[in-house]
């Protein structure tokens, strides 16, 4: 499987939610990330044609995107908000959504059904009615019916927002199973869920393409820009003003900072391997 955007571009009226696109997707998991604003969910939304291209090309395994019965047979869609008619059972709301997909025959049905609800484990859960579900059923269940018509693309759109971190946890083992034999996108702005899940990533900003390519290649570009040091509460406004700092620990009269510098900070800095956010924050510093 492989998806190639090239030169892609969208616009409202003026201005350009999209700017000249450039990427190239393969099998596996895949991270876009970006804040909010970035044009992440334009860009997944035109992938699944649910809306238009303004310019630019995109190509799934070689069909144009512009062939929207072939694209949709091929993709799955989780997207951030993803509801259905809350007094349906998660049976009732699966084997709607089936049938709305074209899976006509009732015995087909039932069967994948069963199998996909098992998957995600709610297969214990047929019965409970949409608005009983906690956030993550929720989206498990999204996740399933993303699944019904068997996609190769799968394509989610902030999936662990809101999330507990157990949830979120295993929402993220529950994509990186459905990555073996698929393109799985997992587009967000919690760096977190790219870090543990992506070996491939795209970074996006204000509608551009700022970095893609490897996780690991990423974190070398923040190797030595990474700080340590502990110090007076007095002293944090002084450090902020000179550096752009990561995080901050309280540890009684005095605070753990990470610091963001391309030099050392303060004497007693310990420079520190970087995490992916670190690598992140220097990226998006530099533009």
């Amino acid at each position: 499987m492989r998806i190639e955007i090239k030169n892609l571009s969208k616009k409202y009226g003026s201005k350009h939610a999209l700017n000249n696109i450039v990427l190239e997707i393969h099998q596996g998991m895949f991270g876009l990330l970006g804040p909010n604003g970035a044009g992440k969910t334009t860009l997944m939304r035109i992938l699944t044609t649910l809306i238009k291209k303004s310019d630019g090309s995109i190509t799934v395994n070689d069909i144009d995107i512009t062939e929207k019965s072939k694209i949709r047979s091929l993709v799955g869609y989780l997207p951030q908000d993803f509801s259905i008619y809350p007094s349906m059972s998660v049976y009732e709301a699966m084997d709607y959504l089936a049938i709305l997909s074209g899976i006509k025959d009732r015995k087909f049905r039932h069967s994948r059904i069963s199998e996909l609800l098992k998957c995600v484990n709610l297969d214990k859960h047929m019965k409970v009615k949409f608005k009983a579900l906690s956030g993550g059923m929720k989206r498990r269940l999204g996740i399933a019916q993303a699944l019904l018509h068997d996609p190769k693309i799968l394509i989610v759109d902030e999936p662990t927002a809101g999330l507990d971190p157990e949830e979120r946890i295993r929402f993220r083992n529950l994509l990186c199973d459905f990555a073996i034999d698929r393109i799985v996108i997992l587009s967000t702005h919690i760096v977190e869920d790219i870090e543990f899940t992506c070996e491939n990533l795209a970074i996006l900003k204000d509608g551009s393409v700022l970095y893609q390519g490897k996780v690991s290649d990423l974190l070398k570009k923040a190797e030595g820009s990474i700080w340590s040091t502990t110090v007076d509460r007095n002293e944090l406004e002084t450090i902020r003003k000179k550096h752009t700092i990561i995080s901050t620990v309280s540890e009684g009269e005095n605070i753990k900072v990470r610091i963001l510098s391309d030099c050392k900070p303060t004497e007693n800095s310990i420079c520190l391997k970087p995490s992916v956010e670190d690598a992140y924050m220097k990226l998006v510093k530099e533009v």
